[in-house]
């Protein structure tokens, strides 16, 4: 895992996400470290409405420090969490690129890719880490960010959003499709965190 995406002391994400009073559902909060205006202003935008609804945002390197192995750590903050909201940044830029290059197979191409963005590869990780474990998924993608392996729309169940950051990067989390996106979400966690505080049951 690299250094800056949950690597404590050296994330800057702790100087402008507070960690707040601890309180409320806690939820698995995945993002990449902002390295724009826009991105951190949505980021804590987004914390605020999640608090605001009675979740507890919880971040490895911003709320939570581990000093174990960073698989281990996250394996063990989604056991503490009841569901998983992950942001897919803008991280690589791809100008120009060639997917499957030089492939020799009859039945495979290469294709070509540009004008793509990257995010980090925890936003793979994350949710399919908490997706087995049966917890709530959901995944936001920035406008531009390719849509591949998790970020494909629907993989997890509920639907991706795409968001726009070149304007307002709070119009998105004005609009109708997020209130409706995140209150089935939030249905979904609270579910779950129903459920978690149920014993087992040994008769119908």
């Amino acid at each position: 895992m690299p250094e800056d995406e949950h690597g404590g002391a050296k994330d800057g994400r702790s100087s402008y996400l507070e960690p707040g009073t601890g309180y409320g559902a806690s939820i698995f909060f995945s993002f990449p470290k902002p390295y724009n205006a826009a991105q951190i202003a949505f980021i804590r935008h987004l914390s605020e409405n999640l608090k605001s609804r009675g979740f507890f945002p919880r971040t490895l390197g911003v709320t939570d420090y581990d000093m174990d192995a960073p698989l281990r750590a996250v394996r063990r903050l989604m056991f503490e969490s009841h569901g998983l909201l992950a942001v897919a940044f803008r991280r690589i830029y791809v100008e120009s690129g060639t997917g499957n290059f030089r492939a020799d197979l009859d039945h495979i191409n290469q294709y070509p890719l540009s004008d793509v963005w990257l995010s980090t590869p925890w936003i793979h990780i994350e949710p399919a880490m908490a997706y087995q474990l049966g917890l709530p998924t959901l995944i936001m993608r920035e406008s531009g960010v390719l849509a591949d392996g998790l970020l494909e729309k629907g993989v997890t169940g509920l639907y991706a959003p795409e968001f726009d950051l070149t304007g307002d990067p709070l119009n998105y989390l004005k609009s109708s499709e997020w209130n409706q996106i995140l209150t089935r979400w939030e249905h979904q966690v609270r579910t779950v965190l129903e459920r978690k505080g149920n014993p087992p049951r040994l008769y119908d």
